[in-house]
């Protein structure tokens, strides 16, 4: 086994326990895998996320079907699946949805693990007991709860309507199967984030993706996700500072590079309309139309506020495609 996966423990105290669950907790556990992920020094993401990416995936089909969050996998040309009894096995990347964030990728031979079936992640309430489980089982598992359901928006042009966040962290989020008290999937675990309670306390939390957005897009995603709608894409990195969406970085040399947006730009309004939140900036500019269309943009920039036009892309377009093994 290696070392990665190996070299942290969840305290004993915060794993889950078999006498707690209805269901096999051991079995459901054995159905995680760990994911190791390469990618290629000049890929588009390499920068931002790296070329070597640790994480996990959950079995989710008897064909060796593996599900884990996109940015493990995005531009991928190498992918090692970790089984919990430590066999290593090859595996290629299928394809990810850039709405939900949940990307697939294949196992090359059998995984000899269980398939976690899925489960109704909108019925999941707040205060629900759920596990938070990494590949390796009890021992990098964490038994939790669902702290609130709202939306969320993320700095590089990503929006969902109900994430799921849960407690205790888990250290090792990238991919973590989000496990119900049926033994059922919920959710795969995207990101850690530090929530400040009104009584001044940090809380880390974990968001998840809810497998409720799973089915619509399963079998496009599997047949490499090039059937899907393309959103527009500006390029963008953008925060929501005071009730102002402010630009903060642009992608390499995307649209918003190639448009002249700079860092400190505040986004006033999207075709018209005024924006103040991420949510409304996105949902304003994927109103708009496919990939591809216009986004007029009125922008203030040191006080001068003035209109620009940013030419959408596919995101796509600029990444690395998968090579079939």
């Amino acid at each position: 086994m290696e070392e990665w996966f190996e070299e942290w423990r969840v305290p004993a105290e915060a794993q889950p326990q078999a006498q707690d669950y209805a269901f096999d907790l051991d079995w459901a556990l054995s159905s995680v895998v760990g994911l190791r992920a390469s990618v290629p020094p000049d890929a588009f993401t390499a920068s931002a996320l790296g070329t070597e990416r640790i994480g996990n995936g959950v079995l989710i089909r008897d064909d060796g079907l593996v599900l884990t969050i996109s940015y493990l996998i995005t531009e991928a040309d190498h992918v090692t699946l970790t089984t919990a009894e430590g066999r290593e096995v090859a595996a290629h990347v299928l394809g990810f949805d850039q709405a939900s964030g949940f990307g697939l990728v294949q196992a090359l031979e059998p995984l000899a693990a269980p398939v976690l079936p899925l489960g109704e992640s909108g019925h999941a309430p707040v205060g629900e007991k759920v596990i938070i489980a990494g590949a390796g089982g009890r021992e990098h598992s964490v038994a939790g709860r669902i702290v609130a359901r709202q939306e969320f928006a993320g700095y590089w042009e990503y929006l969902l309507d109900d994430a799921i966040f849960t407690a205790p962290a888990h250290p090792l989020w990238s991919g973590a199967a989000l496990i119900g008290p049926s033994g059922r999937l919920l959710g795969i675990g995207s990101l850690h984030l530090q929530h400040q309670t009104s009584s001044g306390k940090v809380m880390p939390l974990n968001m998840m993706v809810p497998i409720e957005l799973l089915p619509p897009v399963l079998d496009a995603v599997a047949a490499g996700g090039n059937d899907l709608p393309a959103r527009p894409w500006l390029g963008v990195v953008a925060q929501e500072i005071d009730d102002k969406v402010v630009i903060v970085g642009t992608s390499g040399d995307g649209p918003a590079r190639r448009a002249g947006l700079k860092e400190g730009d505040m986004v006033l309004a999207v075709g018209g309309h005024e924006v103040s939140s991420l949510a409304d900036f996105y949902r304003g500019i994927w109103a708009l139309g496919p990939a591809g269309v216009d986004a007029p943009l009125t922008l203030n920039r040191e006080g001068d506020v003035f209109d620009v036009t940013v030419t959408s892309r596919d995101r796509r377009r600029f990444l690395k495609t998968p090579k079939l093994h």
